[in-house]
């Protein structure tokens, strides 16, 4: 538990630069005051002490106004930064080394009952103002973009932003947990692959309606052997385009789809 604590209270200067001195940390962050309150309560919780849990829980919900229930389970090393509004439910599941930034809910759905909070693994980080709702699980170095709603499992090594959040996959990159700013836009992506489908068709209509119509008379075989070799010119230019509509539409495919979440 000791041990526990000190990562506690060490992980602070990593991911807080405005950490100047030990002192400063201990009198002045609510997120250490909260989480080592709900350290003390989560053991009367395990030892089924009645009450008194909830009571602690209370009181530190007063003091800090982060709202921690006894009965989740956090790793050790986790960082709630500022932590006004934070809010963690019972079967909630925080994996080691955790980054959690005001305003965020690790809530459940429904009346079900059991497990019914998110799992978060190790070096999660939860962007201000998201929603991670439901008995769901993020995966190792996931990140959630500020304001985001996560309501299915996300694979670990991704990155999570809009309503509801969508994953884009970021393998073999690695990001500095506090650049928040590095995210994402795959609305934008998307809304200008629309906008290029359509210039395309514009143009397409456009020469189209500049040709002027075409008669073909045919004349024996050298027509034919004329109509032929435009024809089999004609085929890269078409298999190009197919291409890229086919690459288009991947891309609108997997953000309507959520990119396999």
């Amino acid at each position: 538990m000791l041990n526990t604590l000190l990562t506690d209270f060490r992980i602070i200067f990593d991911r807080d630069p405005a950490a100047r001195n030990p002192v400063e940390v201990l009198l002045c962050y609510p997120g250490l005051h909260a989480l080592w309150l709900h350290r003390f309560a989560h053991l009367l919780y395990k030892a089924q002490l009645p009450i008194i849990p909830r009571v602690i829980s209370h009181g530190a919900r007063f003091l800090t106004g982060i709202e921690i229930h006894p009965g989740a389970c956090i790793g050790k090393g986790v960082f709630i930064d500022h932590g006004m509004g934070v809010v963690i439910g019972e079967t909630a599941i925080i994996g080691d080394y955790a980054l959690i930034y005001q305003g965020v809910t690790l809530g459940g759905t429904g009346k079900e009952s059991g497990k019914r909070h998110p799992t978060l693994g190790e070096n999660v980080v939860v962007g201000a103002g998201a929603k991670v709702l439901g008995n769901l699980t993020l995966g190792d170095d996931v990140r959630i973009g500020a304001g985001s709603v996560v309501l299915r499992d996300v694979p670990s090594n991704c990155t999570v932003v809009g309503i509801p959040g969508r994953v884009v996959y970021r393998s073999g990159v690695k990001v500095n947990p506090l650049e928040h700013a590095n995210l994402p836009d795959s609305e934008a992506k998307v809304i200008r692959t629309l906008l290029d489908r359509i210039e395309a068709l514009e143009d397409q209509v456009k020469t189209l309606q500049t040709q002027p119509p075409q008669v073909v008379v045919a004349v024996g075989a050298r027509t034919r052997e004329a109509d032929d070799t435009q024809a089999v010119g004609t085929i890269p230019l078409a298999l190009a385009h197919y291409e890229r509509c086919l690459m288009a539409d991947r891309e609108i495919e997997e953000f309507l789809d959520g990119t396999g979440i």
